[in-house]
């Protein structure tokens, strides 16, 4: 209903497809978690050493969540039957939904989750498939089935299984709508028990809404059900199911209209523009209006606030303030049902989930998410809901919930140390998708006019489109018009032309003012006009950094299609890129949920200890701003002056420079990469100055860098940003030649962030 993750913001069919078969069809894969390579391995994972676990589970069934992944699988159960907004269009449609949900399973809460797609409208054929597979899984969440069949399903299901059972479109929205109202109410000076609410969409998310806000002590009598007949009241027979009778009440109202007059409360899990201005203007003071339709609510905020600046609104968009997603909700529900092998997820747990979420939003945001979204986000009326990426979401509301499943007794196995948990909650989290998130909502803050110097390639092309439709700001392509427009038009994407400016020597009206700049940067470097004219017109990278001396962008992202060293060399016509003027090469590497930055992967060729200090300040820069608190360790193969040798000197050295400098970080060296990166092998080296692993790492030379970085990517399978440019007058980033659309957007948004610019 209102999950964000459902809703794209300008994406073509072709760039949707595209995503989803590249780099290879689908959106996730299944990799072992335990060694797979000798033949004792083999053994031990299936025949004859995965008897044992076989004949203790079969003993005492409690301990497959001891001995398998049963503790930690969700099943992502649909019949295609309500689809998103699409409506009934089968099993096999419904598969790429299922997938991207038992994706946002992992990412949020780091459950895993296989999509199971059944070919069947018949309510026993469905239950009886899941309750068979019921040994396999930890919990079951149903997904756009249509009602009333969901409902259906959910009861016998819950009856009939001993793991927790949980429509998500049903109860997602609900809790977060719960969690919202909860902050709402407290705003606007009203007890729950006390208001007036009407609900407009008396369908599987509506009903769920109505239900738990009533568990939570909203009077029955008080809350007005309508559907698209009118008020759902005592006696009414027309449209009516046993569900939607369970909240007919006695009233004289009629319609929405006449419901909506003296309401304190509206949720609506309806359809766009059911609610007028007309209809706010005739509710209670201070009224709450949550117009959760989507992907457009019953009434828009602006519409709202016109006729009642007193209102609080909420909506399923994320373009506007207090966003019910429920992308808040059912990751954390299932982590925190999960760890402690509940057998349900009861009313008392959603209600924990909702006032953990509500009690977050009104606690201080960290400053990561405040700039992440652009914005202050402080308790009141704009802000009443957590935002999905608030990092804390993790381990404060699983917590919640499995407090309240062990207090009402469906837990097989209650968490004895809380403290415990809720670090373990911290660790198991990969904070790389949140610091790329990070990334991208600076540089959209930002809206940068960014330079893509390669125009005539496909890759930076689409790069450019979706900077440009992503809402990051204006895409600058340098290139020819009529080659840009066939690469788009060859992928399906030629509308998309039109979007983008194009530029280049031949339309520029600003190329005599390059010419003249070049010309007087270089004359002393034997270059004489012609050469600088011709450098300018016909060398791209020459002429996007000209744009940008100039001020006519905001930050340039090039090299996808030239080695660093020689798009280093041709920006260095146009600026102060060499190692003596403070520029560096920060590569970023993130796997297993832990993030490295190497340095220098770019700039200095072999650097001396002053060089290495510098580059330990450059990383340490960049570091901070992803959100990470530097420690850098210099990197040598030798510990702390052992085994003696010359080689490993300067990266002695590089530490007491820095103590000559008094930096703020933390550093240490020289040291091996386990030293750096395992808190065991560190522990031999109590004296040591870091207090934990380092996430900066000064390698002796840019060959090592290199090496490092491409050995990580090759065989480790790690994800690679960079190398960032650092220490630059303006934000410029290069990219690599194998770089994919994605990593060259992230570039773009990192030189929109101005994350390597001099300071």
């Amino acid at each position: 209903m209102t999950d964000n993750s459902r809703r794209g913001s300008r994406i073509t069919p072709e760039e949707a497809l595209a995503y989803h078969l590249e780099p290879r069809p689908g959106k996730f894969d299944v990799v072992p978690s335990t060694p797979m390579t000798t033949q004792r391995d083999l053994s031990l994972a299936y025949s004859p050493g995965v008897a044992v676990p076989v004949e203790v589970i079969a003993e005492n069934p409690e301990t497959a969540y001891d001995y398998t992944t049963k503790g930690n699988l969700v099943a992502v159960i649909s019949n295609g039957t309500a689809i998103l907004g699409l409506g009934n269009l089968g099993a096999l449609a419904s598969k790429p939904v299922m997938e991207g949900k038992a994706v946002l399973f992992k990412r949020f809460a780091d459950v895993n989750a296989i999509d199971i797609e059944l070919d069947s409208e018949d309510a026993d054929e469905i239950i009886n498939a899941v309750r068979l597979m019921g040994p396999t899984f930890g919990g079951i969440n149903l997904e756009d089935i249509k009602a009333p069949e969901c409902f259906i399903i959910e009861q016998r299901l819950k009856e009939l299984m001993d793991i927790p059972v949980f429509h998500d479109d049903q109860h997602g929205t609900a809790v977060i709508c719960a969690a919202g109202l909860i902050n709402a109410l407290e705003l606007s000076g009203k007890k729950i028990e006390d208001v007036k609410i009407v609900l407009n969409g008396a369908g599987a998310a509506g009903i769920a809404c109505l239900e738990l806000v009533k568990s939570m002590g909203a009077r029955h009598e008080n809350c007005i059900m309508c559907d698209t007949k009118g008020v759902i009241y005592q006696g009414r027979t027309e449209g009516m199911n046993q569900w939607k009778s369970a909240h007919a009440v006695v009233t004289e109202a009629r319609s929405l209209e006449d419901a909506m007059r003296g309401a304190d409360v509206f949720l609506g899990v309806s359809a766009k523009g059911a609610v007028t201005q007309e209809m706010v203007q005739s509710m209670a003071d201070n009224p709450v209006i949550f117009a959760m339709a989507n992907p457009d609510p019953e009434i828009t905020p602006e519409d709202a606030h016109a006729v009642r600046p007193d209102a609080i609104v909420a909506t399923g968009r994320s373009d506007y303030p207090n966003q019910v997603n429920n992308v808040l909700g059912f990751p954390y529900l299932f982590r925190g049902a999960l760890d402690i092998h509940a057998r349900a997820i009861n009313d008392e747990m959603k209600i924990a989930c909702a006032e953990a979420l509500a009690k977050l939003a009104r606690e201080d945001v960290p400053d990561e998410v405040a700039v992440a979204y652009g914005r202050k986000l402080q308790f009141g009326r704009d802000y009443i809901i957590p935002t999905p990426f608030d990092p804390r979401l993790i381990h404060v509301i699983p917590p919640a919930v499995a407090k309240a499943g062990a207090d009402t007794g469906v837990a097989r196995r209650p968490i004895e140390d809380m403290d415990g948990y809720v670090q373990s909650l911290k660790n198991r989290m990969d904070p790389t998708a949140a610091i790329l998130q990070g990334i991208h909502a600076r540089a959209k803050q930002k809206q940068a006019r960014m330079i893509f110097a390669e125009g005539d390639d496909l890759r930076v092309l689409r790069a450019a489109v979706a900077w440009q439709r992503g809402g990051m700001g204006q895409a600058l392509v340098v290139g020819r018009d009529n080659d840009v427009k066939e690469k788009l038009a060859s992928v399906g994407l030629a509308d998309a032309a039109r979007e983008l400016t194009v530029v280049n020597a031949a339309n520029s009206r600003h190329l005599e003012a390059y010419h003249e700049y070049l010309y007087a940067r270089l004359w002393r470097e034997g270059i004489d006009r012609e050469d600088a004219i011709k450098m300018a017109n016909r060398d791209r990278h020459v002429f996007s950094a000209l744009m940008l001396a100039h001020g006519h962008g905001d930050g340039l992202v090039t090299g996808a299609t030239r080695k660093n060293a020689h798009v280093l060399a041709e920006l260095r016509k146009v600026f102060d890129l060499r190692p003596q003027d403070g520029a560096v090469g920060i590569t970023g590497v993130l796997h297993k949920g832990k993030i490295i930055l190497i340095g220098d992967t770019l700039v200095h060729e072999w650097p001396e200890a002053e060089d290495l200090a510098d580059i330990a300040t450059r990383g340490a820069m960049v570091a901070r701003g992803l959100g990470l608190d530097p420690r850098v360790a210099f990197l040598s193969f030798s510990n702390f002056g052992y085994p003696l040798s010359e080689r490993a000197i300067k990266m002695a050295q590089a530490p007491k420079v820095l103590d000559e400098r008094g930096v703020d970080f933390e550093y240490e060296g020289e040291m091996t990469v386990d030293v750096a990166l395992n808190p065991e092998a560190a522990a031999r080296y109590p004296f040591s100055r870091l207090t934990g692993p380092a996430n900066v790492l000064v390698v002796p030379a840019r060959h090592s860098a290199s090496i490092s970085v491409k050995l990580l990517q090759e065989m480790a399978g790690a994800t690679v940003i960079g190398p960032m440019l650092t220490g630059t007058p303006h934000p410029i980033q290069i990219c690599s030649t194998t770089s994919k659309v994605n990593d060259i957007l992230n570039m773009a948004a990192i030189a929109a962030g101005g994350l390597g610019v001099m300071k």
